[in-house]
């Protein structure tokens, strides 16, 4: 699963606005933001960079002003994170990833309190972008930009969910990528802390992940960020699969 996985990661990169391949590596890029989340590089499966190949990948993200930085399955190409530690590369993270396919998904009974839908106007894609932010302690600040990047995931095959608060506001919400490489990447859960405890992350979870599997999908796959979620996600049917390295070169590090 991870050669598929980092098959799916480089086909997503490729949707990218600005997409620039070198010595084994795509790099993604988003000009309306510098966010390192939404400005990373991958390499492609089984790629074997020299130091000239991580040299120049540096060079595409320092001439713009961005931190280098990659995200991948370091199974799917055992050389990449060596080559990229000899450059001075450290570890952000290293994230397991968990997988849904058709015969483990768990819907959720149907609670009409939690009715899941898909944002249409421009007024619930910012609010589900705010839903998220706030949700994630505002790391990632809600933006016109934010909302208009959910709304052409929706536009362009993937698919974005969420659920109203009693006020007709968003008490939560998430994205999936469109599938690739017979899988997709489910992103960007997050639910109001004020609405927490009340089953919204595993709604749409459940709900995301059915859409993809009536497109096709083989499976969807997810990181999580603590114990918490991941048992959110297990009781949509998610199951451990492998794992995902992130790194980045510390600025103390650039020439």
């Amino acid at each position: 699963m991870d050669i598929q996985v980092q098959r799916f990661a480089v086909t997503n990169l490729r949707r990218r606005p600005v997409v620039i391949e070198t010595g084994g590596f795509v790099a993604g890029l988003s000009p309306d933001t510098d966010n390192p989340y939404l400005n990373y590089a991958t390499p492609l499966p089984g790629a074997e960079p020299t130091g000239k190949d991580v040299a120049a990948l540096i060079g595409i993200f320092r001439e713009r002003g961005l931190l280098p930085r990659l995200e991948f399955a370091p199974q799917a190409a055992p050389a990449v994170a060596p080559a990229l530690r000899a450059a001075g590369f450290g570890i952000e993270a290293v994230h397991e990833y968990l997988l849904c396919t058709p015969r483990t998904l768990t819907a959720p009974q149907p609670d009409d309190a939690l009715r899941v839908e898909t944002p249409t106007t421009d007024e619930e894609y910012a609010a589900l972008d705010a839903a998220i932010s706030e949700a994630f302690g505002d790391v990632f600040p809600a933006s016109a930009e934010g909302a208009a990047r959910l709304r052409r995931t929706q536009q362009h095959g993937g698919a974005v969910r969420f659920v109203r608060d009693p006020q007709g506001g968003c008490a939560g919400g998430a994205s999936c990528s469109p599938p690739a490489e017979d899988t997709a990447e489910l992103s960007g859960v997050g639910t109001r802390p004020t609405h927490r405890g009340r089953g919204i992350a595993t709604a749409v979870t459940a709900a995301l992940t059915e859409a993809m599997f009536t497109r096709g999908a083989g499976s969807v796959w997810l990181e999580y960020s603590g114990e918490g979620s991941r048992r959110v996600y297990e009781r949509a049917g998610y199951r451990p699969q492998g794992t995902r390295l992130y790194v980045s070169l510390p600025r103390t590090q650039q020439p």
